[in-house]
């Protein structure tokens, strides 16, 4: 993201980031929203949910980052079919230098995925701030 200092170093980082774009752009902003139970009884929650605060769209994003290879990558499509379940419209936003060229590509056509760099202007669309300078 332009203006950063620093490149995004674990999961945590990613979240902070997403709700820092999501106040950049003038958003609502919740973190760590419990939305109910998984299947086996485990509490589900949302990493960050955002909120236009005139539309009232609302957005769920899972972060999801992984900063060398390895097997993390393969649990990422339960999270995009954890995602059709919510009661709103979400995304998983990925980092990281571990996701392989192939999950990248599937995460991406998927269309429940948007890696971080991309996030701005997939939410300027989203959200119809296009138009907002």
């Amino acid at each position: 993201m332009p203006g950063r200092k620093t490149a995004i170093k674990n999961g945590k980082e990613l979240e902070n980031a997403v709700i820092e774009l999501g106040i950049n752009l003038k958003l609502n902003t919740q973190s760590q929203y419990k939305v109910g139970r998984r299947l086996w009884g485990r509490e589900r929650f949302i990493d960050v949910i955002l909120v236009h605060p005139t539309t009232k769209k609302i957005l769920g994003i899972e972060c999801k980052y992984q900063g060398v290879g390895g097997t993390a990558e393969e649990k990422i499509p339960a999270v995009i079919e954890d995602i059709k379940t919510w009661p709103i419209r979400g995304l998983v936003v990925f980092d990281g230098n571990g996701f392989s060229k192939d999950m990248k590509a599937y995460l991406i056509s998927t269309g429940f995925a948007v890696e971080f760099k991309d996030l701005k202007s997939w939410l300027k669309l989203y959200f119809g701030l296009v138009l907002r300078k």
